[in-house]
């Protein structure tokens, strides 16, 4: 969705040609020589991964997903949760094995890091307050206005490609649409199949608006450097996706295939 978030210091370096930090084997061999896959995502995302008010673990698409991955791998995930604006810096510096948590590739990111197949297709999409008269169409409609995103999101950057618009970052959705409904922010910008999830869970006087960019494809993101684990992986989505496992876990949460583009 593309979740898009970019990390400016890691892209800097791939393109400065400094090396990142790459595992001296290959991270299929050193998985299953420990027998677990450490799995990273932010734990503030519904419906992508989020924790279940009732039970206390992580919960969402991203949860189901890395749990298929890991099993039919025969290995054991390990969930570790952090702040988005540090999660890809958290991989290039070793913390964990792999981001399921709506990386969106982008060419910068596949400069830093390798991506499996996509697992998800999703667009941007605007929330406006319900009270709100104004008609959004475009981001550049939204000049001279206040827009709220996900720090170091792809939503971010995109809103900050907008002369005139100016553009206030939050680490996760809730205070960004709180500030929306209490009016100090005109419109903010998150992924399609977020917003039709929190508009249906959320209490605040705010709808959705247009849809404003292109179909994004998001990926389970890795370390350079291990290409068995890559092939590996991919063959585990596109097995998944073959045998309907991944569109079982999308009408799950969503209702409908977003693991395949235009389904």
């Amino acid at each position: 969705m593309t979740r898009r978030r970019s990390l400016k210091f890691v892209v800097s370096l791939a393109v400065a040609g400094f090396a990142l930090p790459a595992a001296a084997a290959d991270l299929l061999g050193t998985a299953k020589a420990r027998g677990t896959l450490t799995i990273a995502m932010e734990g503030t995302y519904p419906p992508f991964n989020f924790k279940d008010q009732k039970t206390g673990e992580l919960a969402g698409y991203d949860v189901d997903v890395a749990r298929l991955v890991a099993s039919r791998l025969g290995l054991k995930p390990a969930f570790v949760t952090t702040e988005w604006s540090a999660i890809l810096a958290g991989l290039a510096a070793g913390k964990y094995d792999v981001i399921i948590s709506q990386v969106g590739i982008t060419p910068k990111r596949e400069q830093a890091f390798d991506f499996s197949t996509p697992y998800t297709y999703s667009s941007p999409q605007l929330i406006v307050r319900k009270n709100d008269t104004a008609r959004y169409a475009t981001l550049a409609d939204l000049k001279g206005k206040k827009v709220g995103a996900g720090q170091g999101s792809v939503f971010e950057q995109q809103a900050k490609a907008v002369p005139g618009i100016e553009v206030k970052s939050y680490p996760a959705a809730p205070e960004n649409l709180q500030d929306l409904a209490f009016g100090r922010i005109d419109a903010a910008l998150n992924d399609s199949l977020m917003v039709a999830y929190l508009l249906k869970h959320s209490k605040l006087p705010i709808q959705a608006g247009a849809r404003v960019g292109n179909v994004e494809r998001m990926g389970v993101t890795f370390r350079k450097g291990s290409p068995q684990f890559k092939a590996a992986i991919d063959k585990v989505l596109q097995d998944a996706g073959a045998d309907g496992s991944l569109k079982a876990i999308s009408t799950k949460w969503f209702g409908s295939d977003v693991s395949r583009p235009g389904a």
